[in-house]
Formats: C-alpha cells, sequence, structure tokens
C-alpha cells in the first residue's frame, strides 16, 4: 500500500464499453497540464511507430512477472494472452510533479488501484440510458449481433462492480462530461449541486442490460 499526496491522487475511469471513458481520458491530458497517462509495462510486442518508454515499456513475461513479485505493480492483468500493468512507480513520480494520472481500466484493474493506493479516485462513467448504450454499440458499424452481445455481458459485468465505486457521471455531454470528471479529481469531492450520476442508476442500467442478454434477438 502506497500513500500519495491527496491533490495529485491517480483518477481511474472504468464504464460500459461504449460509454466513452477513453475519450474523456484523451481529452483531459492533451487539454490539462496537471493530468497524465502513465505508460504501462506489457509483454507484447511493440506494434509499427511504437516507442519504448512513450507508448508502453515492453518486457519479456519472466521480467514483468518478477516486477509483480517484487510489488512493483499497482495493478495488472493478462488480456488475450498478453501481460499489462501499471508501475508504481509512474504513479509516483506523477505525484511528485503535481500530476493525476488518468487511468483508463476496467473494473479488476480499479479495485487494484484501490488496494495499492487507497486515495486513488474511482469514478464509474455511465451513458444516459440502456438505449443510447445500444445505439453506441451498433453505430460502430464492425460488430455483428454477436459481438454486440459479447460486450454487453462484459458491460453486465463492469455495472456489477461499479458498487466499489466513489462517483458516478453520466457521459451524455462530451463537454460537460469532461469539465465533471476534472472538477472531481482537482476537488476529490463532487461539484456544486452533486455528481450527474448514482449508484442506483448504475444498478438500474445493470438489471436492463441484463434483461436485454435475455432477449432472444436485439432490438
Amino acid at each position: 500500500m502506497t500513500s500519495l499526496q491527496p491533490k495529485a491522487a491517480p483518477v481511474v475511469l472504468s464504464a460500459p464499453s461504449g460509454a466513452g471513458k477513453t475519450t474523456i481520458a484523451r481529452a483531459l491530458v492533451e487539454g490539462e497540464e496537471d493530468f497524465a497517462f502513465s505508460v504501462s509495462v506489457t509483454t507484447r510486442a511493440p506494434r509499427a511507430g511504437e516507442a519504448d518508454g512513450k507508448d508502453y515499456w515492453f518486457v519479456a513475461d519472466s521480467e514483468f512477472r518478477e516486477m509483480v513479485v517484487r510489488g512493483e505493480m499497482a495493478e495488472w492483468a493478462e488480456v488475450h494472452g498478453e501481460l499489462y500493468g501499471t508501475p508504481m512507480e509512474s504513479l509516483v513520480r506523477a505525484a511528485a510533479a503535481g500530476k493525476h494520472v488518468i487511468l483508463d481500466i476496467d473494473v479488476q484493474g480499479a479495485r487494484q488501484i484501490r488496494e495499492a493506493v487507497p486515495e486513488a479516485l474511482l469514478l464509474f462513467i455511465l451513458p444516459p440510458s440502456m438505449e443510447e448504450l445500444l445505439r453506441r454499440l451498433k453505430a460502430r458499424g464492425t460488430e455483428g449481433e454477436g459481438a454486440i452481445r459479447r460486450r454487453l455481458a462484459t458491460s453486465l459485468d463492469e455495472l456489477t462492480a461499479a458498487e466499489a465505486f466513489d462517483f458516478f457521471v453520466i457521459n451524455d455531454d462530451l463537454e460537460r462530461t469532461i469539465g465533471e470528471v476534472r472538477t472531481l479529481a482537482r476537488a476529490g469531492a463532487p461539484p456544486p449541486g452533486g455528481c450527474s450520476g448514482t449508484l442506483e442508476e448504475a444498478r438500474k442500467l445493470r438489471d436492463d442490460v441484463e434483461a436485454l442478454l435475455k432477449q432472444e434477438r436485439l432490438p
């Protein structure tokens, strides 16, 4: 367990697929000096144009696992046979520089971050409705019903784990949502009037997704 400066605590963004968390994270890092991405460690090979230390730290499987054993990872997971993780050192350096590290990760990673850095802020991004979530998934135009169902099933798992999050933000207007996340990160507390989302709305969306998956065909 590590303690960082409260004003520079890491900010975790988790959400169902299609809720827009990656867009929000990118906007904050690109538009605000006190926000930054951490450089993750991975065992996968670099892709064309990727640079070691900029896009990822590329390491061997054995080195990654040694880092885990030494307690150097704030969170990590295996994805499609490759290992990905957030080094604790990157969070410490960001805090020392007065920067909030934005972590665009799933709920499993969020739980690990909370254990490693208790003062981390866990934000769950919600779509305005079940109908809008489904519309955004279909709007990609690259996936059939089977793929969309798999994304919805993953979303159900994410929403079930939302109980552990600190605050809930509804992404109904991107600029407003970015402003709300910015305020939450800097103050560690809701903006005047409270957050746009609630745990009850996350629970309702979870129930709606569950009911949708029971239908023979998606609307």
